[in-house]
């Protein structure tokens, strides 16, 4: 995929007058995310990094990405509900990672008291990568879903109209029009409010479960802005707040303050560093209650990366998708080799292949947050270590996505502006809503485009590498 913006990216002084109406209409829409000096305080803010121009991506694999997210929907749903195959899948794993160990704790404790909640809401993200094949034509290739706190919904919302205004400034009003309009802090809401509606309490909140110190507060409050245009009214509070504030009455309705909650909304809660014991509690509570989670905590499980490797084994997709056979084909052709680390033959097998050719793989804990992949020679020491361990069943082994690179300007306040090379990564997402056993609700709510300069392995917006961009569709 040659650019289009190649002789542009050619004239230094150009670039540069670019960029500054770039970043004054960035600002202008509201792209922006609060300072590192000031994670707490919206009173100075910045934008957040984006592209000088919108990267090229092909029409057929965006369409593909857009056509396959209703099968992960139902396929995440589908793991949410399958104790069975939850507990045999993450066996080994929560042997040796006392996060997933935790969590899954909690999964057990619910599961024998019986779950509370009877409507179920799930906001994800599928993100892929465009391999390059053999015969250099690109290929979509998972490379994960995210299933709690899909986070950039709302900043995505507002980036297509920066692209556009660059595109006008150049006059090139033909490729401006081309670039897509995107609104999925609207679909992403019309989740929670149809949630909000099948819980049936009309002075009920959303309760949004939030980090003390939240760079990207704009893009959640596009989501509030949005859920307030239907005078569905949404709290924020950490965790601490719900074991001080937070109680069950008989029938296990959470009130907050003394307020019910029909829908909780976790923007928090994905990392091991984000839960004290007190947080824990606070889980746990949250999890006992009838009200509607987003994730309960069987889909932050159906989340993780080894459920995403045992997803990839012949036969599950079938299994858990019966009398859908195209559904499972489309899944299937987006995935990428994934290897179990288990102890034995098969995980001795994994180990082998990518000590031999360690470029062709990455190693990968059930992490989420971006920065915790391991490459090349961080990947090679590390299996070394684990190799004769038990602990290597925490991680699984993922082959490594190698997309053609093209040349952008990555805007970041404070640096220059420079041409570098870059991979994208694209995410779709997904909301859907079930009642008991009925599928209420099941749709694609629009796309997330990052993009990195190719030295930067690992790690998203959100962890400081890459940056927002817009699909230029050819």
């Amino acid at each position: 995929m040659a650019t289009n913006w190649g002789s542009l990216l050619q004239d230094e002084q150009q670039l540069e007058e670019l960029a500054r109406q770039a970043v004054d209409r960035a600002l202008a829409e509201g792209v922006l995310l609060r300072t590192s000096q000031e994670p707490t305080s919206s009173d100075v803010v910045s934008y957040a990094p984006f592209t000088l121009f919108p990267s090229l991506v092909p029409s057929a694999l965006l369409e593909q990405a857009y056509a396959v997210q209703m099968d992960f929907n139902l396929l995440v749903d589908a793991v949410s509900q399958n104790a069975a195959f939850l507990e045999q899948t993450l066996a080994s794993t929560i042997k040796r990672d006392d996060f997933t160990a935790r969590l899954f704790d909690i999964h057990k404790q619910v599961l024998k008291e019986g779950i509370a909640q009877t409507v179920f809401l799930g906001l994800n993200r599928s993100d892929y990568m465009f391999q390059c094949s053999a015969d250099g034509s690109p290929v979509l290739k998972q490379i994960e879903i995210n299933t709690i706190s899909a986070s950039f919904g709302g900043l995505a919302s507002r980036t297509p109209a920066v692209h556009r205004h660059v595109l006008s400034v150049l006059s090139k009003m033909k490729e401006a029009a081309k670039i897509l309009s995107n609104n999925p802090s609207k679909g992403l809401a019309l989740g929670i409010a149809k949630a909000w509606e099948l819980y049936g309490s009309a002075n009920a909140l959303v309760l949004l479960i939030a980090q003390e110190k939240e760079r990207n507060i704009f893009d959640q409050r596009a989501i509030e802005n949005e859920l307030l245009a239907r005078n569905i009214h949404v709290i924020r509070r950490r965790f601490e707040a719900i074991s001080e504030k937070g109680s069950l009455d008989q029938d296990r309705r959470l009130f907050v303050d003394g307020q019910e909650i029909a829908v909780v909304y976790f923007r928090d809660g994905y990392m091991p560093c984000q839960y004290s014991l007190q947080n824990w509690e606070a889980r746990l509570l949250l999890e006992r209650s009838c009200a509607v989670k987003c994730p309960d905590i069987a889909t932050q499980l159906a989340g993780t990366k080894k459920v995403q490797q045992e997803l990839s084994r012949a036969g599950m997709l079938e299994m858990l998708l019966p009398g859908q056979p195209e559904a499972v084909a489309r899944l299937r052709a987006t995935f990428a080799g994934l290897y179990s680390l288990d102890m034995g033959e098969e995980g001795d097998q994994a180990i082998a292949e990518a000590l031999a050719a360690p470029n062709r793989f990455v190693l990968k804990p059930q992490r989420e947050g971006g920065g915790n992949n391991l490459y090349d020679e961080e990947m090679v020491q590390a299996l070394k270590r684990l190799k004769d361990s038990e602990e290597r069943a925490s991680y699984i082994l993922m082959e490594k996505i190698e997309p053609e690179p093209f040349e952008n300007c990555l805007l970041r306040p404070g640096s220059p502006v420079r041409v570098v090379q870059c991979i994208s990564e694209l995410g779709i997402f997904g909301v859907y809503v079930r009642q008991g056993k009925t599928l209420v609700m099941n749709k694609h709510v629009g796309h997330l485009l990052r993009t990195k300069a190719i030295e930067h392995a690992d790690g998203g917006v959100a962890a400081g590498v890459a940056v927002l961009d817009n699909p230029y569709p050819v």
